[in-house]
């Protein structure tokens, strides 16, 4: 990561800690591929509004346990990165962080969260088997394929690939919830390899009627030996199951004959279990499902198609969609053919064109553009969370118009039988996985144009009503973990701050000689990507306080202090350049985030010497990281610097 991009995502750090309630508010943080998810002590110190409005932050939402701001893909990773680094909790791993999030999640909550995590680890497998499906399919349909010895026996070992992986999805499954909930994955595959035994008669073959099948008798129950093939739910419970029982065999077996006996209870039980209880039941609960979607096509047709592709977009704000995936891969499992895929994939569509429809509405504005294009692209992937979260839910009329939009292309979807082969990828690569039967690819096209059109235009018609969007300029400062905001337009400030004089002055924070911001030898700072202010050449290692006020944060590697002045002016005062390497070495701290400082105050000190051996410049930039609409910055001329010196003039016009 370079100078600037690591900057700028110190200050968006800065921002974002005061603007959760402070690093005493943050339990724990991880990331998505698009998404930063902090879990907090209580949501409700977070200033949802004012995060909306951070640097790069495309939106923001509250999803149960988490506080869960939009990046998008790529960035997310970087901002994490520092985000994490800055708070002190880059060596969390996910399974604290899930940790804490289910202290505070519902037993519904835990249960989609747990199914989501099951489905991540995997999901790689299934993209490729899905997307290797498609490729076969449409290979399949050309002449000079099947004319050729090469292409036809290419296409042969593509086929084969991707059955491979669909028909051992269920060991897979198995191996993913065993680690999940807490056992060793090891045993998972072990099951799933019961599941899938060659000893059993083929599941599919057995509901043909094509091969006969063994029944025992086991206390006075007949257990039919079917294997599991596509039994993705009953892999589902079988993993839980599987991890349960190693955790307690564990913690019963004595540890002298533990290695051996643990393993051999936890597979023996989970075994009995799987041909006794769990598969039957797993069976059951498969067939309520698949039976109740395929009733739900033939009985409510075009109405189930259109309410079901309408709102599920809905479903994905609240973060059951990801109970789909299990649903689809036994759909496919028990039909060939998966109808809900194409559906979603008009409603992310849909979405895209809400997106469309706003910013033709609002393209004038450089934020709207800043917004909206980048979340386009990511619907086009197939990935909403940008475009729902940054404008859709956030002015309420597009998630209508999107909402509409998708609806229209779950009607084309049920009068042109669209349905996919595969699951786990939508919208452009989602083409892939169309079933070619009946012109698919022309119809999964068709829909998706129905349903973009929809969005767009249902959006641009409701927001001549609807659309209030207020584009007053908000300027905030985060004093003491509290967000102050002014509209522009005489609203008052969320909490009360004294009426800043017509100058305000900050003096000199360090001992030594004062320098243009031009001057510093650092790209960011010298081109103020940070924002404006003054410089200093320290000729002792001691910092000051160059006016009375608030310290909002101290950096943990303690080279970094966010302040804010009893007006609410806030600055940032780092100390060298790249000395965020140092992590912390040379430096000591004599103020804590909260503390209340006057002028003239020592906030750090730091062995200069130390820093200057170790290859790092000493220069000490003060940046104005906020300065509010109508105010202006006067630094003083460069020369001496001192506490009884001014640095910098903020003065009002």
């Amino acid at each position: 990561m370079d100078a600037n991009k690591r900057q700028r995502y110190e200050k968006i750090s800065i921002e974002l800690t005061g603007l959760v309630g402070g690093k005493d508010n943050i339990q724990g943080v991880a990331h998505c591929a698009t998404r930063l998810r902090i879990v907090l002590k209580n949501n409700d110190l977070a200033d949802l509004k004012a995060i909306e409005d951070v640097d790069l932050a495309k939106g923001v939402f509250v999803a149960g346990d988490q506080v869960q701001i939009i990046f998008g893909a790529g960035l997310v990773n970087d901002v994490y990165e520092v985000f994490a680094g800055y708070n002190n909790m880059k060596n969390m791993s996910l399974s604290d962080l899930k940790t804490e999030a289910n202290k505070k999640m519902n037993p519904l909550q835990r249960m989609i969260k747990a199914l989501s995590d099951v489905f991540v680890d995997i999901m790689p497998g299934i993209l490729a088997a899905a997307l290797l499906t498609g490729l076969s399919g449409v290979l399949g349909n050309f002449a000079f394929v099947k004319a050729s010895d090469t292409l036809y026996g290419i296409n042969k070992l593509i086929n084969i690939s991707s059955g491979a992986i669909f028909g051992f999805l269920p060991l897979a499954v198995a191996y993913s919830a065993c680690k999940r909930f807490g056992g060793r994955p090891i045993l998972g595959i072990v099951m799933g390899c019961i599941m899938l035994s060659d000893s059993l008669a083929n599941a599919y073959s057995a509901a043909q009627g094509t091969v006969e099948v063994t029944t025992l008798h086991i206390f006075g129950m007949g257990v039919d030996l079917v294997g599991f093939q596509g039994g993705i739910i009953v892999a589902l419970l079988m993993g839980f199951v599987t991890a349960k029982l190693d955790i307690f065999f564990e913690r019963k077996v004595p540890e002298v004959i533990r290695l051996l006996i643990s393993p051999l209870l936890t597979t023996l039980v989970g075994a009995l279990l799987l041909f006794t209880v769990i598969g039957p039941a797993g069976r059951g609960l498969s067939s309520g499902i698949t039976n109740g979607l395929v009733w739900m096509t033939q009985n409510l047709g075009v109405v189930g198609y259109a309410v079901f592709s309408g709102l599920q977009q809905l479903v994905v704000i609240t973060g059951l969609h990801h109970i789909f995936g299990a649903i689809e891969a036994q759909l496919l499992a028990d039909t060939g053919r998966n109808f809900i895929n194409p559906l979603m994939s008009v409603a992310i569509i849909a979405q895209g064109g809400a997106v469309l429809g706003y910013l033709l509405r609002h393209k004038e504005n450089v934020k709207t553009k800043e917004l909206c294009i980048p979340s386009f692209i990511s619907v086009l992937f197939g990935i909403t969370e940008p475009a729902l979260f940054g404008i859709n839910i956030r002015y309420k009329f597009p998630i209508i118009g999107g909402c509409i939009g998708g609806a229209l292309g779950g009607i084309v979807a049920y009068f042109t039988d669209l349905a996919a082969l595969g699951f786990g990828t939508t919208v452009l690569p989602g083409i892939a996985l169309a079933d070619p039967a009946g012109n698919g690819y022309l119809n999964y096209v068709i829909a998706h144009a129905v349903a973009i059109t929809g969005g767009f235009a249902m959006t641009l018609v409701l927001g001549k009503f609807m659309d209030k969007t207020e584009e007053a300029a908000v300027s905030r400062g985060t004093a003491q973990g509290t967000s102050f905001s002014d509209s522009g337009n005489g609203g008052e400030a969320q909490e009360s701050l004294p009426e800043a004089p017509g100058e305000e002055i900050f003096w000199g924070y360090t001992d030594g000689r004062q320098i243009a911001m031009e001057d510093v030898p650092d790209e960011t700072f010298a081109n103020k990507v940070l924002g404006d202010g003054v410089a200093a050449i320290p000729e002792t290692g001691k910092v000051y306080a160059p006016a009375d006020g608030t310290i909002i944060s101290v950096f943990d590697t303690k080279h970094a202090v966010c302040f804010a002045s009893k007006y609410g002016t806030e600055i940032l005062i780092h100390i060298g350049v790249d000395t965020v390497n140092l992590q912390g070495k040379y430096f000591t701290a004599h103020v804590k985030d909260g503390d209340t400082v006057k002028q003239g105050q020592l906030l750090v000190e730091f062995e200069k010497e130390q820093i200057e051996k170790a290859g790092y410049a000493t220069a000490i930039p003060m940046i104005f990281t906020d300065l509010p609409e109508g105010k202006r910055l006067e630094p003083s001329a460069p020369g001496k610097m001192a506490k009884d010196t001014k640095a910098a003039i903020i003065r009002k016009g």
